[in-house]
């Protein structure tokens, strides 16, 4: 039987993303249907881009870790999921979800998007998302002082961008999950240039150094068949790291997987990643 997901190699584009949203379709639908969110659209800031989708699910004691989930799409597309199409709108809210069933405050954000909102604008809603979550999180079940950062491909940048904005963020949250990111080990791309503008200005823009100096825990992944450039970078940051501070950062490899299952598989029966995820959330929010 072909493997559905290494049949297309390193591959990225449309035909991918659509292969592997059918792929996971009628589990993920599945969870959709039976967990909404407790809260949708909150603004977080000005812009009509700036909200996010929280999920919890029950009502017990005590106030829960916040899980937030950054979305990737390249600087240019994507959404936090719509939580009132089950069936199509299920990517990324799936996150937000899976955290929910996992015993955290599951939020997932928007973001402003490039061409029409350039470099640091996807940085700062991810600081002002966490500014609104440290002020507004408890009253949803949600801990402001226990807030733990996801984000895959451009989000993953996004949440390296905060940690660059913002110095004081070890004490904003408790740890980071960097799925697939651009963190400044390789060359620019044109779509990259759409977010950072000219190349003259990319080494200053990158989170290379922030993310390579933080005392922040991180929880650093990429995937088999991600392509070159992102391996390239997971394993420059892994070296950097190293260089840096003696030890390697968390760290996960995960095998049959390619750049968009990576974060689109969480809540499936692989829950390799997830447990990964579940258990760094856990280590860093006792």
């Amino acid at each position: 039987m072909t493997d559905p997901i290494a049949a297309f190699g390193t591959r990225l584009g449309p035909d991918v993303v659509a292969a592997m949203r059918a792929l996971y379709q009628d589990e993920q639908a599945g969870h959709a249907a039976a967990s909404k969110p407790v809260a949708a659209d909150c603004a977080y800031g000005p812009h009509g881009r700036n909200s996010l989708d929280l999920y919890r699910q029950g009502k017990g004691a005590g106030l829960l870790p916040v899980l937030l989930f950054v979305h990737g799409g390249g600087f240019l597309v994507g959404d936090k999921g719509s939580h009132a199409d089950e069936q199509d709108g299920w990517v990324n809210a799936h996150v937000g979800r899976w955290a929910a069933a996992n015993g955290m405050l599951g939020a997932v954000m928007n973001y402003r998007l490039a061409p029409a909102e350039t470099w640091p604008a996807g940085a700062e809603d991810v600081s002002a998302a966490v500014d609104w979550l440290r002020a507004h999180a408890s009253a949803y079940g949600g801990d402001p002082d226990r807030i733990v950062l996801v984000g895959t491909s451009a989000g993953a940048v996004h949440v390296s961008g905060f940690l660059k904005l913002r110095p004081d963020h070890g004490a904003m949250v408790r740890g980071a999950v960097l799925l697939s990111g651009l963190y400044g080990f390789t060359p620019l791309d044109e779509r990259d240039v759409l977010y950072y503008g000219p190349p003259d200005t990319y080494a200053d823009r990158m989170p290379m150094a922030a993310a390579v100096q933080t005392a922040l825990p991180l929880l650093v992944a990429c995937a088999q068949f991600d392509p070159p450039r992102f391996q390239a970078e997971w394993t420059g940051l892994l070296q950097a790291r190293l260089d840096r501070h003696g030890s390697l950062p968390r760290a996960h490899y995960a095998s049959g997987h390619n750049h968009y299952s990576l974060a689109m598989h969480l809540g499936t029966r692989d829950h390799r990643l997830a447990d990964e995820i579940r258990a760094f959330v856990r280590q860093h929010t006792l």
